[in-house]
């Protein structure tokens, strides 16, 4: 062995040595294996042997030739070398370790990426290369701009389409070719990259899409009885303007702007005005040319009497808010100088409008604008706008996602002139007017007592709803949940699935493999699937006219919850059960009383702008509770809750309020709940104008303008659960046994199957 070992070492070190001494030099690859090997062979060598083996001279480093070698004792050189080689060859492993690592992390966020994608906007990731791409870290949502993102993806090859949508934290980019999408891939991934605006470091990940689509939001129109003029001053006018503030003696320093008040002081602690209390000086001279353009060209009747001016530096705002109808009249209008901003508007049915005000622009609020919309500036130091026409476009900034862009906030002043009211309110408006406040009669339904009070109820405040809301209703249904897809995509070919209250139909055509039917109380959504070609009849849940043990599986999303009482609940889940055959599951899904769960908000509770349709049918899942003479004799915990779920509502396990013998409570739009059965309003948008009988009967006096003028609201009847109560509902039924009960997005979840 040790013979061998010699041999070895002798061979290694000579051929080393005599082509170092020619000049040539190795890869420091080849030089690391070398010595790796050598060393192995020192292992097993005593230091005399290794005198009597070892060359008596090694070359210099860049010495090709004896001359510019000198001779040196092996024994002070080699050790040297050799740490010199293991050094590198620590160092070049400590390299491939970091690689791996950073490629692993890499290779992590893409999958997290992956899943927030498919979870939040149902859109699917390639696992190959395709044309488009999503690229997370790369969006309006967080600072990145148009022009550098598409600087960055162009060096690559030509773009097709860069898509932008607003608050999203990702774009989608589409490539002319699939090469060009590969080497943006190759090239991007993991990449470090700086944002030009904020200077703050971002990594971007990558993933490939089998196609690049975003639904752009409808063009929106000003609110009634807004105009915004541009231009109404000149550049010398402003100027002037701005420099006759004297910021040194302004009443008030808010924490997030700068404001001052001329003619009267606007008090914050009551939001209204002192009207015996007029300020010395009243409204600065300087004003009055310009108040009497206003005045000539029709944009207010009266003379303001009250100005406020407010500074904000950029990451500055204001409150949503609407002026109080008791301080002032109709007319209220706002100069806009020195910066650009966008300003947010909101119908109290949540739709919202994004408002481009131009430097020395003039806003014009009166009637609807001004009673019933509130106007903020929300605080950021970025407005998304329109692209194409940077700081310039007068009016709404629609959601385009591909042209749409930031643009850095600059100190703004506006001055908003209003004329204080000498009398009450009498506007149109009653339900957000403080001089009519308690006027209004609300007529509302309370909770039924017995059969023939639930199925009435019913009627009126859910089928009759859904008849008249149809069109609008499917409009906002074309995003299916990605574990109802799950669920569907899980079942073996060929299986028989029916969906009871189907809805639109947007879930009879997820698997192409199943055979599946749909049906649903609305005869009108009913007509909506037949246009798309799907399957589907009407009926009601509680009796559907399919065969008994029919079926291979079920689902029930955001329909259980429509029944009024705990039979028709549980009665509903029975019917399901039945159309099952033995082994057959079904997926039932119901909106939750705990919309914020293990300290996180639901998507109900987050969303707030015009997108909020967009989510509602999930977030209005179904509820339902058993009746105690139909549980099981067992005392088990599950028995257990469900006969605290039947008992008087006093007795209920969540903060729940009580509302037997009393009216239904009328729940505010993306609020928690506080109570478990409620109405939840509908504004219909995009239709004719309905009779009054078709709208809710509680918002304003019969017969009122206000009912003429806005659009139709409806009250659907809904019973939202606490946790544990639909699987508990579930588990009372003998021939059934949970497979799995989760909470998702808001909503109570369960999995069964058919015994």
């Amino acid at each position: 062995m040790a013979a061998g070992v010699s041999w070895c070492f002798d061979q290694c070190w000579n051929s080393y040595i005599s082509v170092r001494a020619s000049g040539f030099r190795f890869l420091p690859s080849f030089d690391v294996r070398l010595c790796t090997l050598l060393l192995r062979c020192l292992r097993h060598k005593t230091e005399p042997e290794l005198s009597n083996k070892l060359p008596s001279f090694i070359p210099e480093r860049g010495a090709p030739s004896a001359d510019s070698c000198r001779l040196a004792p092996m024994h002070f050189r080699f050790p040297k070398l050799l740490l010199q080689i293991t050094s590198m060859e620590l160092k070049t492993s400590k390299e491939h370790l970091k690689v791996q690592k950073m490629k692993k992390k890499v290779l992590r966020k893409q999958v997290r990426a992956q899943h927030t994608l498919m979870r939040h906007e149902g859109i699917e990731c390639s696992s190959h290369a395709t044309q488009s791409l999503v690229i997370a870290n790369a969006g309006l949502g967080n600072g990145m701009g148009r022009h550098q993102l598409l600087r960055i993806v162009g060096e690559y090859g030509l773009v097709e389409t860069l898509l932008m949508p607003p608050s999203k934290p990702y774009s989608f980019v589409k490539y002319g070719t699939t090469e060009e999408a590969k080497k943006a891939f190759d090239a991007l991934n993991g990449k470090e990259v700086t944002l030009e605006d904020c200077g703050q470091n971002i990594v971007l990940y990558i993933n490939f899409l089998e196609k690049v689509f975003w639904k752009n939001a409808v063009p929106t129109s000003l609110p009634p009885g807004l105009m915004v003029i541009e231009k109404v001053i000149s550049p010398e006018e402003e100027r002037r303007i701005l420099e006759s503030i004297d910021w040194i003696g302004a009443q008030k320093t808010l924490k997030h702007r700068r404001v001052k008040h001329f003619g009267y002081e606007f008090r914050y602690d009551n939001n209204n005005v002192d009207k015996d209390k007029p300020l010395p000086g009243g409204l600065p001279e300087i004003c009055d040319p310009f108040l009497e353009k206003c005045l000539k060209q029709g944009y207010i009747k009266h003379k303001p009497d009250q100005l406020t001016v407010n500074q904000y530096e950029p990451g500055q705002g204001i409150p949503p808010h609407i002026d109080t109808h008791s301080a002032f009249e109709d007319e209220i209008i706002s100069l806009s100088l020195g910066a650009e901003i966008v300003m947010d508007f909101k119908h109290p049915d949540g739709h919202t409008v994004a408002i481009m005000l131009p430097r020395c622009s003039l806003l014009v609020m009166a009637g609807e604008s001004r009673y019933l919309w509130t106007h903020g500036i929300t605080p950021r130091k970025y407005d998304v706008i329109q692209a194409s026409e940077l700081g310039q476009k007068v009016g709404t900034i629609t959601a385009d996602a591909g042209d749409l862009t930031l643009n850095r906030r600059e100190t703004r002043t506006s001055f908003t002139f209003r004329k204080v009211r000498r009398s009450p309110c009498n506007c149109i408006y009653p339900s957000v007017c403080d001089s009519q406040k308690g006027q209004q009669s609300r007529v509302q339904p309370s909770f039924p007592h017995n059969e023939m009070e639930a199925s009435k109820l019913e009627q009126e405040y859910v089928h009759r709803v859904y008849e008249e809301i149809a069109p609008h209703f499917s409009s906002t249904r074309h995003s299916p949940w990605p574990q109802i897809v799950e669920f569907l995509r899980s079942l073996p070919k060929g299986s028989i699935v029916a969906d009871v209250g189907c809805g639109n139909g947007k879930y009879l055509g997820i698997n192409e493999d199943l055979y599946m039917v749909g049906c649903d109380r609305s005869k009108n959504l009913v007509d909506i699937c037949g246009e798309k070609n799907l399957e589907a009849f009407v009926c009601d849940a509680l009796s559907v006219p399919m065969r008994s043990g029919s079926c291979d599986a079920c689902i029930s999303i955001a329909v259980i919850h429509h029944f009024s009482t705990a039979e028709r609940r549980l009665a509903t889940i029975r019917e399901l059960v039945r159309l099952l055959r033995p082994g057959g599951t079904a997926l039932i899904y119901v909106w939750a009383m705990e919309q914020e769960y293990k300290n996180q908000k639901s998507k109900y509770l987050k969303e707030k702008n015009g997108s909020k349709d967009k989510e509602e049918e999930i977030n209005t899942g179904m509820a339902q509770r058993p009746l105690s003479d139909q549980l099981p004799d067992s005392s088990s915990q599950d028995s257990v809750c469900s006969e605290r779920l039947l008992s008087d509502p006093k007795d209920k396990g969540c903060d729940a309020k009580p509302i037997a013998d009393s009216a239904l409570p009328i729940h505010t739009n993306r609020t928690s709940f506080h109570s478990q059965d409620l109405l939840v309003p509908w504004h219909l948008k995009g239709g004719p104008k309905k009779k009054r009988e078709s709208m809710d009967t509680g918002l304003f006096p019969v017969g009122s303008k206000e009912s003429q003028e806005l659009s139709p609201v409806f009250h659907r009847y809904y019973h939202v659960f606490c946790e544990g109560e639909l699987e508990a509902v579930c588990r009372s039924l003998d021939c059934v046994r949970v497979q799995r009960s989760y909470y998702d997005q808001g909503n109570w979840c369960v999995v069964l199957e058919k015994l």
